[in-house]
């Protein structure tokens, strides 16, 4: 479980870092998602977040090394509200779900991996206090998005609906994919919050960028 994070430094190249932002990601997210899928327990999901979390911290030390001031270190979504886990997760226990129609156990999950993967930031703001680190509160943008879905524009009847895909009650199948032929494509993405039922729409990913940067900006000492 590594993270892959490659890079090459010229003499120059710690001038050049100084200006520049970075994003550490896509480390924790597939690892999890990928084993829920694979029939791995939560509980067994929890046993490795420290194992998930010290390889992100351990991708940012080595940018911190070739010079990154700026580093900026994403947590997951709520993926009880995705529909390919709504769908393959799917229950009749009504108290699985909470009031946005999300399963809660996976959420929770998800709130206590964030949780670790802040503690473990602001462990490691203690070691390198000229360093600007910033979590990327992803789990908040989506739920803000969730909540104020509709009068952003967004179908009320397709928030948790695949634009691309098919069958069941979120229009997605595993074994039936958007981009498989016969799949079809809704009339205006714009109105979906999920695009393939595990990406999101380029409408969604605007309005959470939105959020996202009115969240970080002040904390990123940008001379503007």
């Amino acid at each position: 479980m590594s993270s892959h994070f490659h890079t090459t430094c010229s003499p120059n190249c710690p001038e050049k870092l100084n200006n520049s932002l970075f994003l550490v990601g896509e480390i924790g997210g597939n690892e999890f998602n990928f084993g829920l899928l694979q029939g791995k327990t939560i509980e067994e999901l929890r046993r490795i977040v420290p194992q998930v979390v010290q390889t992100i911290i351990h991708a940012v030390k080595r940018i911190i090394g070739f010079g990154a001031t700026r580093i900026i270190v994403p947590g997951n979504f709520p993926i009880g509200c995705i529909p390919l886990f709504l769908t393959e997760f799917m229950t009749n226990n009504s108290t699985a779900y909470d009031e946005h129609h999300c399963l809660k156990d996976l959420n929770n999950f998800v709130i206590f991996y964030n949780r670790y993967l802040q503690q473990a930031i602001d462990e490691l703001k203690k070691d390198y206090p000229n360093i600007t680190l910033i979590y990327g509160d992803n789990y908040n943008a989506f739920m803000w998005l969730l909540e104020n879905a509709v009068s952003l524009g967004f179908d009320n009847n397709s928030l948790q609906k695949a634009c691309c895909g098919i069958g069941g009650e979120y229009n997605y199948n595993g074994h039936r994919s958007c981009g498989d032929p016969m799949v079809p494509v809704c009339v205006d993405p714009n109105t979906h919050i999920s695009w393939d039922g595990i990406h999101f729409t380029q409408n969604a990913y605007s309005w959470l960028a939105r959020w996202l940067i009115d969240d970080m900006l002040p904390k990123l000492n940008c001379q503007v």
